[in-house]
């Protein structure tokens, strides 16, 4: 086997990104303190053609040389809005029409594998701070909050892997239903 060149991947540009079918999925950083967490999360949703990126509170924005470090441009081509709070993002949200989800462990959270995607919604999935997680005042508002099963010995996982994981999980079901 042979590694592909640049050349090879056939990646589009920022501007044919911008133009590109999205999956009907927004995803929100409430108080992320880390900017190489946020330009991590900035990459998966462009790998992954989410429609946008809500960031909250203290979570810093582009453009920020921290976040391109590891976003390595997708803040230019993944849309982007700045809300300082998070109960005002989770209200547009709703009034927009969208399912909003936090990602949160909690009683009566559902497992990431159980979660039932549906066609022809919308979804916001809420990611939070990076010690104390998302805000009680948030997952009050929220429609359901979905946890990631583990297994091991830790009980959280760092913010942009557990975002990696729930934006591949919701790409993987909402492909099937969306023209991309």
């Amino acid at each position: 086997m042979k590694k592909k060149t640049m050349m090879e991947l056939h990646r589009i540009s920022c501007e044919e990104f911008k133009r590109a079918s999205k999956i009907p999925l927004v995803v929100v950083l409430d108080d992320v303190r880390s900017l190489n967490n946020i330009g991590s999360v900035f990459r998966t949703c462009d790998a992954f053609v989410v429609e946008r990126i809500v960031l909250c509170g203290i979570t810093a924005t582009p453009p920020n040389p921290d976040i391109h470090k590891t976003a390595l441009g997708a803040e230019f081509s993944v849309e982007w809005v700045y809300h300082k709070d998070i109960t005002e993002a989770i209200g547009q949200l709703r009034n927009e029409g969208y399912v909003v989800c936090a990602i949160e462990q909690v009683n009566g959270s559902v497992s990431l594998d159980d979660f039932a995607i549906e066609q022809g919604k919308r979804y916001a999935v809420i990611l939070g701070n990076e010690v104390k997680g998302v805000c009680q005042q948030a997952v009050d508002m929220c429609d359901y909050c979905i946890e990631i099963p583990q297994y091991g010995t830790k009980h959280s996982l760092n913010v942009s892997i557990s975002g990696g994981i729930v934006v591949w999980h919701f790409f993987n079901k909402m492909r099937l239903f969306t023209r991309l």
